[in-house]
């Protein structure tokens, strides 16, 4: 016979009521050390995760979650670990280019 019954998946933290639903998976874990594969998914994570303007207020383009999202969160944060100043970041996103490369100093390639 088969018995039918209904299964709830708990993530960390999911029986804590001060998180927003979406929050529960919180930030995804940076690399151990930065490479330049890494620096190249980072801006192409910071640009297709831009911002947008919306009737709600400010969303991910991409996936429409509350902006920032978590990967425009990891893209930045990857990117400052190699060595870009917010600016600089400000810089690639407002250029377009998801295949924009970072140097090895961290610094956009012209």
């Amino acid at each position: 016979m088969i018995s039918s019954s209904t299964r709830t998946v708990r993530y960390a933290g999911q029986g804590d009521t001060s998180e927003q639903p979406g929050e529960v998976l919180g930030e995804i874990p940076l690399p151990p050390y930065v490479t330049g594969e890494d620096a190249q998914f980072a801006v192409r994570a910071v640009v297709v995760h831009a911002p947008r303007r919306w009737s709600g207020g400010t969303v991910c383009r991409n996936d429409a979650a509350p902006y920032p999202c978590r990967l425009n969160r990891w893209g930045r944060r990857v990117l400052a670990l190699r060595g870009l100043r917010p600016a600089e970041i400000e810089a690639l996103i407002e250029h377009g280019d998801p295949a924009a490369v970072v140097g090895p100093a961290g610094r956009p390639v012209a």
